[in-house]
């Protein structure tokens, strides 16, 4: 009963903005108050939590095919890649449920935290801007930001009029997988308060290639050891059939391209915003077709009772040369926005926002053949209320609500149908004094899931989260922060539920209904510096979790499939970022900057014992670059290395180094009034072999090899 009465307080909540932005007189000619909604409310006044804003010129420089590569030159970023097609964030050390990716500040109610081979629901071409925020500050945002948000920004409903038609089209092909990309977003004023915005977007990549062997020489040498340990057990003739069968294994390896890399999507959206000196209302709907190949050589077969089938058994020999599996992804979304501005004395604005998604993605089979089908339901909605001074504190109030009906039906349908309901209630506030900002906040939560399985308990979990930083400004251009945090998480339905073959992954995976929730106290120094020579931000950071959870292999197998349990231990993360540029001179027009960059986490359980690490840690990070950038030129060279990881956790192989060398190139010039950027861009121009730490599919799909990537882009 509560529950309803709150989505029916939160829906009469919506209504209310709307009404009243409908009485607004919208012939009035005075100007509008400008009113910017960010990723967070104090955002405009400096937060002691760790935040970064990729937009512009930088956000069409970085820009790739995943979310997470389109962040990893972020410094504590890194990318659990999937092939080229999926990355999410990892921040921090953190992935999955505790990092949250949203579009417009509501969740991006896919599927992506289910398993690292499903895409995040987010095409990084259309996004104006994308905003980091680091730690378990982020309590507006809910349990599943425990670890950190990353918000795209897609202006598909404005808070704000514009005077005419502004927009973005843009091209890029490249050379490695012949992949080609296009996207353009247009606003247009269609009166003196409506404004429409549409946006499209196209991709598509063949397989890429790589500069060696898909499976990692450590791979490899594991496997032969293993043969040869099998050989042992064997007589004469079955180890000289073996041996037979070792030199048909190294005829099969993928040599020169990831098999299964290649990737299609398309998308767009149409919005309307009504916009009024009252505030503003808006609606978007937007829709995403994507289709991209399970990379790893992981052979989609049917296996039933844990024995094969016959006819693979016969057709062994053409096994080789089957082709990967396929996911077949599509989306439908709409979005709600809207804001009233000084609604009641004390309020500056009531800011409500509701996102509904109907997700589904098939998996299929080599034979074309559906194996499993996902499909996610899910709304979530909140409304904002920005206060104010109360007891000097300058803040904002808040409710979110959330649902997930989530489904798998198939042959890899590791996880059963679990309907997942949320409720929030936060508030964050800042107060100013002479020397500084203290930051304050607070979070309540509930989560709730329901599994359709009888046998399998509904579990309900209270969860409590509260923040307190400080912000000293020494002067105009040096700051010091520091933040404590106090946050907890609730299990996933992952977490709890899982017990089944993942194919994809090439894993068995058992949950468990006994996992509790997860909290963490975390601790972060920060300080930034802005001169005319020299820009700073370094952070210093730990975490220490009670109850985490995580995933762990056992060293045992169930039909071929190594065995992982999802387990939970105290453990701890502790990790430094920095983040710089100094100018060295002003050459001809332009100024000549050095970059630099670095970033190391350290994730370990807290017990004794032969192995304390964590599975899929990222490895520590050192950069440098040189750019020279004048009005209609900009030059970039930048080198990347990238250190071993040898501290893995059980049943997990070490990861080598890596280097890269990047250069990018652009000239800009004016066309019809507009400005027109002509750019080229080449990456891991070393052709080294690149494998990331924190993907589970690392021993079999490295990054993509040498590239040369051209393009345009027009902004008008």
């Amino acid at each position: 009963m509560l529950k309803r009465t709150h989505i029916a307080m939160f829906v009469l909540g919506l209504t209310q903005p709307l009404v009243s932005l409908a009485q607004t007189d919208t012939g009035s000619e005075s100007p509008l108050e400008e009113i910017h909604v960010v990723a967070h409310p104090l955002a405009n006044n400096g937060t002691a939590q760790s935040l970064s804003v990729l937009a512009g010129d930088e956000l069409a420089r970085e820009v790739q095919f995943s979310l997470g590569a389109t962040l990893s030159g972020e410094a504590g970023i890194q990318s659990a890649s999937f092939g080229s097609a999926v990355g999410r964030p990892i921040i921090h050390g953190l992935a999955g449920p505790r990092v949250k990716t949203t579009e417009d500040r509501i969740d991006t109610l896919d599927v992506s935290v289910t398993s690292g081979d499903h895409a995040v629901g987010i095409e990084p071409l259309i996004a104006n801007q994308i905003t980091v925020l680091r730690g378990a500050s982020t309590l507006l945002f809910g349990s599943g930001a425990i670890g950190g948000v990353v918000d795209v920004s897609t202006s598909r409903i404005h808070d704000e009029m514009i005077d005419e038609a502004t927009g973005r089209v843009q091209f890029r092909a490249t050379d490695n997988a012949n992949a080609t990309n296009a996207a353009f977003t247009i606003d247009v004023p269609l009166s003196d308060n409506v404004l429409v915005h549409l946006d499209a977007f196209s991709s598509d990549a063949d397989d890429y290639d790589i500069p060696g062997f898909a499976e990692s020489a450590l791979l490899m040498a594991a496997e032969e050891a293993e043969e040869h340990h099998e050989d042992d057990d064997h007589d004469e003739h079955d180890g000289q059939h073996d041996g037979e069968h070792d030199g048909e294994h190294e005829d099969e390896e993928i040599f020169g391209v990831l098999e299964g890399s290649r990737s299609e999507r398309r998308g767009g959206a149409i919005g309307f915003s009504l916009i009024g000196e009252s505030g503003f209302a808006g609606i978007s709907i937007s829709s995403l077709n994507a289709d991209y190949g399970l990379v790893g050589g992981h052979s989609h077969g049917h296996e039933e009772d844990g024995h094969e089938d016959h006819d693979e058994e016969e057709h062994g020999e053409e096994e080789g040369s089957e082709e990967p599996g396929m996911i077949d992804l599509s989306q439908t979304r709409f979005d709600i926005q809207g804001q009233m501005n000084n609604p009641i004395n004390g309020i500056e604005s009531m800011n409500f926002r509701l996102g509904i998604n109907d997700y589904e993605h098939n998996e299929f089979e080599s034979n074309g053949e559906i194996g499993t089908r996902f499909k996610n339901k899910a709304w979530e909605g909140r409304a904002e209320l920005r206060h104010e001074s109360w007891f000097g504190f300058d803040g904002a109030l808040g409710l979110q609500l959330g649902k997930r009906e989530f489904s798998a039906v198939g042959e890899e349908a590791f996880v059963p149908p679990v309907d997942s309901e949320t409720v929030g209630l936060f508030w964050v506030g800042q107060h100013t004094l002479d020397w500084g900002e203290i930051e304050a906040g607070v979070r309540f939560e509930q989560v709730e899931h329901s599994p359709s399985l009888e046998q399998l308990p509904d579990l309900s979990f209270d969860l409590f989260s509260a923040s307190l930083g400080l912000v000293h400004s020494i002067n105009d251009r040096f700051s010091l922060s520091g933040m404590v945090d106090l946050s907890s998480r609730a299990p996933t339905a992952e977490e709890l539920y899982s017990n089944g073959a993942h194919l994809a992954t090439n894993a068995f995976e058992v949950g468990d209904p006994n996992l509790r929730e997860e909290d963490v106290v975390g601790f972060t120094l920060s300080s930034g510096y802005t001169g005319d020579w020299l820009k700073l931000n370094a952070s210093v950071y730990t975490m220490q979790f009670d109850n985490y959870i995580y995933e762990i292999g056992t060293g045992e197998e169930i039909n071929e499939l190594a065995v992982f349990l999802w387990r939970q231990d105290d453990a701890s993360f502790t990790g430094v970022n920095l983040k710089g540029q100094l100018h060295l001179a002003s050459i001809g027009n332009g100024d000549l900057d050095l970059n630099f960059m670095f970033d190391v986490v350290r994730g370990q359980l807290d017990q004794d014992g032969d192995n304390s690490n964590l599975p899929r840690i990222p490895a520590a990070r050192s950069a440098l670059g040189l750019s020279w950038k004048s009005d209609f030129w900009e030059v970039g060279l930048d080198y990347l290395r990238v250190s071993n990881q040898r501290r893995v956790a059980g049943f997990e192989l070490p990861t080598d180094s890596y280097e890269d060398v990047s250069l990018f190139i652009q000239r800009t010039m004016e066309l019809a009034g507009n400005d027109l950027h002509l750019f080229l861009h080449g990456r891991n121009l070393t052709d080294d072999e690149q494998r990331h730490h924190g993907s589970i599919v690392k021993d079999f799909a490295p990054a993509a090899g040498r590239r040369w990537e051209v393009g345009v882009r027009m902004d008008f």
